[in-house]
């Protein structure tokens, strides 16, 4: 198999399913590099030392949990704004002072800005409110406020192998998940999203060093990690790699025009293409008519028309536009609980009095 130069290393087909494996789960166990070892025929030491180099190389990003902003009660949306092209830098870097901005991304279309924001339950500001003062410290002209009314799918599982093919499988995540989850956040449970959020450490028992740091073993740190996935709180405990750098170099938001009545129907359908990583129903304004969308990332601009053109095809839908990134501002996680954003809101707070 072909090797894939990312940095200053050369990817082999061992890496690439480590990819494979480690986005979709690492094992909650004692030792889960060596779990995963064994399911490759390697030693657990050769998993850490590959992960360390991929690491290293910026093709992985981070593993941790990673957590439904919405089941820990925070509010949450996209947002798209049209900012004048010689002040798009300036307005990037300011909506990026905001904690809860996790994505941020140049796109091309007339709203040229299209970033997610979080805020926590005890936001001052309220997503509104918080999208007004980042409307206003950008410079924006125009702000859309894109939340979620139906969610789809929501699981990003890079094809290593493969890249994007219109294969199908079950969706990882979606609407049932989200409605059966235990929504009833404890002090406790705050407490274990705290450690876990944080990228794990690269030793063979990573839970054991955690569990210190924290005051817990590694038995009851385990035992947290279980209860939060099991009240799907906790999506998954996965790896989250740099697109760009793992060969996806193109990310298309797929944005479609679908009767009401449809929606229902369109959305699930293309929750099963293994490619397309979110899925939603959106709100439509006057000036934006497309209420699915659907993110693909693929190798190429190629790899992902090919995808919109099977789910078009599957769908007979025909109005729909492809939005790809041109830049990448900011790329992060969310962290859960923490005082950063109080004290961005307590800087902006009356900013627009």
């Amino acid at each position: 198999m072909v090797s894939t130069t990312t940095g200053s290393r050369m990817m082999d087909s061992t890496d690439r399913e480590i990819l494979n494996r480690i986005q979709r789960e690492v094992p909650l166990e004692r030792e889960p590099f060596e779990a995963i070892g064994r399911d490759l025929g390697i030693a657990g030491d050769e998993v850490i030392r590959r992960i360390e180099a991929l690491k290293r190389g910026r093709v992985i990003r981070q593993i941790s949990a990673i957590f439904d902003t919405r089941v820990l009660g925070y509010e949450s949306s996209l947002v798209a704004a049209r900012i004048p092209a010689h002040k798009l830098n300036e307005g990037a870097k300011a909506i990026n002072s905001h904690p809860g901005v996790s994505h941020n991304y140049e796109r091309n279309n007339e709203f040229n800005l299209w970033y997610t924001v979080a805020v926590p339950p005890d936001s001052r500001l309220g997503l509104e409110g918080t999208v007004d003062v980042l409307h206003h410290i950008s410079g924006a002209q125009k702000t859309r406020i894109l939340p979620t009314l139906k969610l789809f799918k929501i699981g990003v599982t890079l094809d290593m192998n493969a890249g994007a093919t219109a294969k199908k499988e079950a969706p990882q995540y979606g609407e049932s998940d989200r409605e059966s989850a235990d929504r009833n956040i404890s002090e406790h449970d705050k407490a274990a999203i705290m450690a876990l959020q944080e990228d794990v450490p690269l030793t063979p028992r990573p839970f054991d060093l955690w569990g210190r740091q924290v005051g817990l073993s590694y038995e009851e740190l385990l035992e947290r990690a279980y209860d939060l996935r099991d009240r799907k709180i906790m999506r998954r405990f996965s790896a989250v790699l740099y697109h760009r750098k793992a060969g996806f170099k193109a990310n298309a938001m797929g944005v479609w025009r679908v009767p009401d009545e449809r929606i229902e129907e369109v959305g699930n359908a293309f929750a099963h293409y293994q490619a397309v990583s979110h899925c939603y129903q959106r709100p439509t304004y006057e000036d934006w008519p497309y209420s699915v969308f659907s993110m693909v990332h693929g190798r190429s601009v190629e790899e992902c028309e090919n995808v919109l053109t099977a789910m078009a095809e599957e769908t007979g839908l025909t109005d729909y536009t492809s939005l790809y990134s041109t830049r990448e501002y900011k790329k992060t996680r969310v962290r859960y609980f923490t005082p950063e954003m109080e004290a961005w809101e307590r800087l902006y707070a009356g900013i627009l009095r």
